[in-house]
């Protein structure tokens, strides 16, 4: 979508804002000699933002106001280098809120709600987004954070609460649990706003099915806010972001240039109103494409596909360059297979080696499933996988996020 005049006017006071900072942005500003820009042309030859950017920037440097208007930070969980510290001033944390707020009414929740929220607190910016838009909306909150399934439980049916927020394994992890104990006629669930990670249709409608909800994806990332920047709508096509605040393209992840409207490739995000932090052209990692034409549930905000994972996520075996997304598009057309897998890339004598652990139900041939799977994934991607089939459970569950591809050939 090509940037507006409104756009571009809010581009402009945060462009002023971070040459003032004399922010690492700032200062490259300076070095194109690049005070504002007039057009979407020249919004297009600003230089993008890196996470490597803000990773060296630990741990105030992004700070684009005085600190005495900074109330908050938040990290990233730094598991690949330094985190990335996010100062908010108040109008961020207000502005948050609001967003989060569209993504709870985006979502059919409403005043009457009892809302569930299991995402973590503290540095990550989950829990306090999904709290601090549940009381901006005027919904009740049950802040339970992760872990402790048993309380959760517990709570879940003492307040009968209506919505839950959760990663997708974890609310799998529920479903599975509730189903176990027999206990679906004393839940009251009938909303679950998931993210935090990719998960597949079949994943999805596991979920659904076994809690009773209408599941909602709602996207985010902690450099810009957190979660509740966009989220799915009733119609289940896309995710609406909030174009007021921020401004998306797409570009193509080797050349970095932009992509129109319909054509897969990494989202590189531009806040438009926040103060503590700006960040211009940030390259997520993250894979879509936006959404051309109207939706059907009538909003006019703009749409982004379902993300289909990360530029990072890709693994090069036997010469093959290999999506995680790639797999469970095959294991999808095998009904029997749960939604949960798992895959293992190790070095052994002298070559690469990939082994895909499948879950299914006891009723089927467990060789000749591994077989078929083997096989299929021969004739899509290029080279037959060791294909290991075990019970339903046996994968592990998490509280947070499943890590579902381990590499070992460099460790």
């Amino acid at each position: 979508m090509e940037i507006t005049n409104e756009q571009l006017a809010l581009v402009n006071s945060r462009i002023k804002a971070l040459r003032k900072a004399d922010s690492f942005y700032g200062k490259r500003l300076e070095e194109h000699g690049i005070d504002h820009v007039d057009s979407a042309a020249d919004f297009k030859k600003l230089p993008f933002s890196e996470k490597k950017d803000l990773r060296d920037a630990y741990p105030l440097g992004l700070m684009s106001v005085p600190e005495e208007e900074i109330v908050r930070i938040h990290s990233s969980s730094g598991t690949t280098g330094k985190p990335v510290i996010i100062p908010y001033t108040k109008k961020d944390v207000e502005d948050w809120a609001l967003l989060f707020a569209r993504c709870y009414e985006m979502a059919g929740v409403t005043k009457r709600d009892r809302v569930q929220i299991t995402p973590g607190y503290g540095l990550w910016t989950a829990g306090i987004g999904f709290q601090a838009g549940c009381e901006k909306l005027g919904a009740m909150a049950v802040p339970m954070g992760p872990g402790n399934t048993e309380k959760q439980l517990q709570m879940m049916m003492d307040m009968e609460s209506t919505v839950l927020c959760a990663t997708s394994s974890y609310a799998l992890l529920l479903a599975e649990e509730i189903e176990k104990r027999g206990i679906e006629d004393k839940i009251h669930l009938r909303k679950g706003i998931i993210g935090s990670e990719r998960w597949s249709d079949k994943m999805r409608k596991s979920i659904c099915e076994k809690l009773g909800i209408e599941a909602y994806d709602i996207y985010g990332l902690t450099e810009i806010y957190g979660p509740g920047i966009g989220i799915s709508c009733e119609a289940h096509d896309g995710i609406h972001y909030w174009d007021d605040y921020i401004y998306i393209e797409i570009i193509d992840p080797q050349t970095g240039e932009p992509l129109p409207d319909g054509e897969w490739g990494e989202i590189v995000i531009t806040t438009l109103r926040k103060e503590g932090a700006p960040l211009i052209r940030f390259r997520t990692h993250d894979l879509s494409r936006i959404l051309p034409g109207d939706c059907p549930c009538g909003s006019k905000f703009p749409r982004l596909d379902t993300i289909q994972g990360r530029t990072d996520d890709m693994v090069k075996i036997k010469g093959v360059n290999l999506f995680p997304a790639q797999i469970e598009e095959i294991l999808r057309t095998f009904p029997e297979v749960s939604s949960e897998d798992q895959i293992h890339i190790s070095h052994l004598d002298g070559k690469d080696t990939m082994r895909l652990y499948v879950e299914t139900n006891g009723s089927v041939d467990f060789l000749d499933l591994a077989k078929r799977i083997a096989e299929r994934v021969k004739s899509r991607i290029g080279f037959t996988p060791l294909v290991k089939v075990v019970e339903i459970g046996v994968l592990p569950r998490s509280e947070k996020k499943t890590k579902r591809v381990i590499d070992t050939r460099y460790e």
